[in-house]
């Protein structure tokens, strides 16, 4: 089985290789505007140039700076998982707290699981997966045969039941205060599957991954789909208002770029009032996901807030601002320790059908 750091990337465990990177006022600038206004353009750079205050040129400078010194982790498209069709969810499993490296190595080997952190709680490895409109096994026969694989004591299903929130930006700018103040609520998000076509598989295919800091970085998919930029361009922003593409932006090493803590604040937020509280306790600064999940008898918690903070004081700060303004008290902290698996997801790929003949016979 191929080691982790091999097939995904060096991670970020410790101190010597998590440690933030010192950043300007205008590098935290320019990372603010990567993460939220990074339009579908012809020269988007000049975009972000002139909201920055500063040259074309500069700023694909810094980009490229910012990438090697690996505060960006990658400049890509974030399409929408549950639009194209794929099953997901957020996965609780408890295993053998003295070797929880073994369990990861297996769930990480499927090509599905985009996070995998060791936290804090009974249930002690927390992972999202995803599996193709087409998988033979399906997402229940692949966590029945996951949990098995890694030997799981048990397995809670934690899947959405109303998105309140998906939108992973860290404000580089603000203080705890403006982490811990919540902006205009939104309508919670839909989650059904999305009519799409063959062009808009191609479109996905030729431009996952990592886009290329050049003055015009749409142009090589373009040419590889024999399109001119133009029509590209037209295709993204139709995939953009089907809710196939939530938006192209720059995605950051949380640790790198200062941010050394993540909570999962997990809340028990009576069924009346799910609808009433869950967009107010999405619209916190400081909140990048947030949703309803099912309860269980020994999980009561119906809402789920991940807050990103500079420490686990400012994360605290945020799920308190949450609680005094909701008036909800009853909650818990889930803080990770290990982050065994951070990925982007790539669609319409051979990875998962190759684990399910390795592993299943499918």
């Amino acid at each position: 089985m191929a080691s982790v750091s091999s097939r995904h990337g060096p991670k970020l465990r410790s101190r010597k290789h998590g440690a933030a990177i010192p950043l300007d006022d205008l590098d935290r600038r320019l990372l603010n505007l990567m993460q939220g206004s990074f339009p579908i353009a012809r020269r988007p750079y000049q975009h972000v140039a002139a909201q920055a205050g500063i040259s074309e040129g500069e700023a694909m400078a810094r980009v490229k700076r910012l990438l090697d010194e690996r505060i960006i982790r990658q400049v890509t498209p974030i399409f929408d998982t549950r639009a194209l069709g794929y099953s997901s969810m957020l996965v609780a499993a408890k295993v053998d707290p003295e070797n929880p490296w073994r369990a990861a190595n297996v769930i990480n080997e499927h090509p599905g699981v985009s996070h995998n952190y060791l936290r804090n709680h009974e249930f002690n490895i927390w992972f999202t997966i995803a599996t193709e409109p087409d998988s033979r096994l399906g997402l229940q026969g692949t966590l029945e045969l996951l949990g098995r694989l890694a030997g799981a004591e048990s397995i809670r299903q934690l899947p959405t039941l109303k998105l309140f929130k998906i939108r992973m930006d860290l404000e580089m700018e603000g203080t705890t205060a403006d982490l811990a103040q919540a902006v205009e609520a939104t309508e919670p998000a839909e989650t059904e599957r999305q009519p799409y076509d063959e062009l808009d598989v191609a479109v996905i295919l030729a431009l996952q991954g990592s886009m290329p800091v050049v003055a015009e970085p749409y142009a090589p998919a373009a040419a590889t789909l024999q399109m001119s930029q133009e029509a590209l361009l037209q295709h993204l922003e139709a995939m953009r208002q089907r809710r196939l593409l939530r938006r192209v932006a720059a995605i950051l090493y949380h640790r790198r770029a200062g941010f050394s803590a993540n909570g999962m604040g997990v809340w028990k937020v009576p069924d009346e009032r799910v609808m009433e509280l869950g967009p107010k306790m999405a619209a916190f600064r400081g909140i990048s996901h947030c949703y309803q999940r099912p309860t269980y008898q020994d999980w009561p918690y119906s809402i789920f807030t991940m807050a990103h903070g500079r420490s686990p004081e400012e994360c605290d700060a945020i799920l308190d601002s949450i609680a005094e303004a909701t008036g909800i008290d009853e909650r818990a902290t889930l803080y990770s320790s290990t982050e065994f698996k951070k990925i982007r997801l790539l669609y319409f790929t051979e990875d998962h059908r190759a684990w399910e003949r390795q592993y299943a016979g499918a």
